[in-house]
């Protein structure tokens, strides 16, 4: 199943992060040019993208045509962003932040909010008026295209052209732009039903690809843990396809990609890493199956670096992320929907 169904050719799979490469490469020139000379308020673009996502932690399954870059943005030379978390208080969940703004050199007072949601639809704008000239540069490699839904961050579309790469993959790929806030730390727009749009949740992509890196290399080099996340998510889509609504769009949401990445990092954590050698495979994908079902059964799942006190020191996580309030991923949802999808994921491992 794994090899048949879920594994990705490296070489696609290479020629694909290449192309996505040299085509957001582009368009994030093309807008930072076109924003060189803003306003004393306005905000630009940094000039870079951050790859992020399964495809960067090898551990996407099926086919490389999805991609998450994150967009850094630049704000005024004389401010500069001061987040603290919202708290439930303030409209939205546990995790949420505020960016306020402060003058630099001009002590702790704030000068206002910067608000995500104005964010994105300017980013939105931005780019669509910088894709004409892209669309020229690169009308013989590709054929791109943007599309965007409200409240959420465009997708670039990407057609090869048929003699240019060998795969011939259309790709999507999803440019979320991002407040830098330092030691790899970002803030970006949450999805739109989530918050008010003054609120920013915050991003710790470049940690968790820290984390896994770590890992792996004190893991045994014929290590399964990417094997077994990429037979969970295999599983998870396969059961999926067989469910009805509205129990399908349940199952998807509790068992997000996100949520199968964070129990089998907390999972590892455990450690001890040695048993995870690809000759324990079998045992090592039940653990994790009946880890998420404990999970589940007790309502939590913790964020693994909010509020969380237990990481190894070697990663020397940044105050912010020490500081926060930690952050439970399954607060959303409700004891009967949590108490199916164990049941459904027991069943499906089971079968």
């Amino acid at each position: 199943f794994h090899a048949r169904e879920l594994l990705l050719s490296p070489h696609v799979l290479g020629h694909s992060k290449a192309h996505v490469g040299r085509v957001v490469a582009e368009l994030v020139r093309a807008a930072k040019a076109q924003g060189l000379r803003p306003g004393p308020l306005a905000v630009s673009l940094r000039g870079d993208f951050v790859r992020i996502g399964s495809a960067y932690e090898q551990h996407k399954v099926r086919s490389p045509d999805c991609f998450d870059v994150l967009v850094p943005l630049r704000l005024p030379p004389h401010l500069e962003p001061q987040p603290r978390g919202a708290g439930e208080g303030a409209g939205g969940a546990r995790g949420a932040f505020l960016c306020a703004l402060r003058a630099r050199g001009q002590g702790p007072a704030p000068r206002g909010l910067l608000s995500a949601g104005l964010v994105l639809r300017w980013f939105q704008g931005h780019l669509q008026r910088c894709l004409g000239a892209v669309r020229y540069r690169l009308r013989e490699r590709c054929r791109v295209s943007l599309s965007a839904a409200p409240g959420r961050p465009p997708t670039l579309h990407i057609v090869p052209c048929s003699d240019y790469v060998c795969c011939h993959i259309s790709m999507a790929v999803r440019l979320i732009p991002a407040v830098p806030l330092g030691h790899a730390l970002f803030l970006t727009a949450p999805p739109p039903a989530a918050a008010p749009e003054a609120l920013w949740g915050l991003n710790a992509s470049r940690q968790e690809q820290r984390l896994l890196s770590w890992l792996g290399e004190r893991a045994p080099a014929a290590a399964c843990h990417l094997t077994c996340l990429r037979i969970l998510k295999g599983l998870r889509d396969l059961r999926g396809r067989a469910l009805a609504e509205p129990l399908r769009a349940q199952w998807g949401r509790v068992l997000s990609s996100y949520v199968l990445k964070t129990a089998l990092l907390a999972l590892l954590l455990r450690g001890p890493l040695e048993a995870w050698h690809e000759r324990f495979l079998v045992e090592r994908l039940e653990e994790l199956v009946l880890f998420l079902r404990d999970c589940l059964r007790r309502r939590v799942l913790m964020h693994l670096f909010l509020g969380n006190a237990g990481l190894p020191e070697a990663l020397a996580l940044p105050r912010l992320l020490r500081d926060a309030a930690p952050v439970n991923l399954l607060a959303a949802f409700d004891a009967l929907t949590l108490d199916t999808v164990a049941l459904q994921l027991v069943s499906t491992w089971v079968q």
